[in-house]
């Protein structure tokens, strides 16, 4: 006749660790922690699941499904600021923003209307340190007039730059050396022509790409008027040879 097997509760209780075990296993905080994750089991199958016609479960958080139900915010109250016709309405033709274009001019402005040229370059938190070896290089090689860091949008300027101004006749040399050493950063080419607006809107170059310019709301001069014509004076003494 063979002994008879002995129970897991039997084999447990055969030393004094696994009667530690079952009553770690038993104890009534152990008890509640498997009570309450019961609980939410269950609740979770409850809302997920529904039973059909047949007996079988069906998924009812799905759209399309038996049991499932959208939730629909309230409807609005009230009318649109803007009326109920603006899908109805023409498209204007806007004013010109351009100069020029409402009357055509007889004759070419004089290219020595051009008195001295900034350089915007613009960076952000990733390409700051970019712009501060671009700062230097160009104070190093360029008697240029620099001005000071503005780490948050200033005047038509809608990202943290810094310029620097410079006379015409280092033009030739300064814009392909602006090309060839931009380190991928945004460059606005502006000329200084006593009308602020156009300058920096028309009259502009590009190194890399082009950003907004906030400057739509820069008063225009009258005609036959001029701004006040913002002068060039070099404040950066070159102690590097510009490499050729």
């Amino acid at each position: 006749m063979q002994p008879e097997p002995h129970s897991t509760a039997d084999s447990l209780s055969d030393t004094g660790d696994d009667d530690a075990q079952w009553a770690d296993l038993l104890s009534p905080a152990r008890r509640r922690l498997i009570a309450s994750a019961g609980l939410a089991a269950g609740g979770l199958a409850s809302t997920s699941t529904a039973t059909a016609r047949d007996g079988t479960a069906v998924n009812t958080t799905e759209p399309g499904r038996p049991g499932f139900r959208a939730i629909v915010p309230p409807p609005a109250t009230g009318r649109s600021p803007w009326g109920q016709a603006t899908a109805s309405e023409p498209t204007p033709r806007p004013a010109s923003v351009r100069p020029g274009e409402a009357t055509l001019p007889t004759t070419p402005r004089a290219y020595t209307d051009i008195k001295s040229y900034h350089a915007h370059i613009y960076f952000d938190e990733d390409s700051f340190a970019k712009a501060a070896l671009l700062r230097r290089w160009a104070a190093e090689r360029f008697p240029v007039e620099l001005g000071n860091w503005n780490l948050e949008p200033r005047g038509p300027h809608v990202t943290p730059s810094f310029y620097f101004g410079f006379t015409n006749d280092l033009l030739p040399v300064l814009v392909p050396w602006l090309q060839l050493n931009s380190l991928g950063l945004t460059i606005l080419i502006h000329p200084n022509t006593g009308d602020g607006r156009a300058d920096h809107l028309h009259y502009a170059l590009w190194v890399n790409r082009a950003q907004p310019v906030n400057a739509y709301n820069w008063p225009a001069p009258k005609p036959g008027e001029r701004e006040l014509l913002e002068q060039v004076f070099p404040n950066v003494v070159p102690t590097v040879p510009l490499e050729t």
